[in-house]
């Protein structure tokens, strides 16, 4: 489900107060950091990433963990990366987008 501009927006304006939950450092995305983020995204749904190490591959990273845990980048600032997946139990879901149109 690919983020349109005013949701990309809105969870970049929510994620402001969020402090990193996930780091990655010198061996990359390893299969500890995909289950802790994939842990965490159901959880939060919104969630920031730390690169520590290997700050210059920061978007090939962060493409490969979003691609391994199903979610979608809403941005990139600095050494840190935003992902949200919303949950799958519709009951459950903390963010909620405004309808747009009328």
């Amino acid at each position: 489900m690919p983020l349109t501009s005013p949701q990309r927006e809105l969870l970049k304006r929510l994620a402001h107060p969020i402090k990193p939950t996930v780091y990655v450092g010198k061996q990359g995305v390893t299969p500890t950091v995909v289950r802790t983020t994939d842990e965490v995204l159901t959880a939060q749904e919104l969630i920031k990433v730390k690169f520590v190490d290997r700050k210059d591959e920061k978007r090939a990273l962060t493409d490969a963990l979003s691609a391994e845990t199903a979610c979608e980048i809403v941005g990139i600032l600095g050494n840190i990366a935003t992902l949200y997946r919303p949950h799958p139990d519709i009951e459950k879901r903390r963010i909620e987008f405004p309808v747009l149109g009328r």
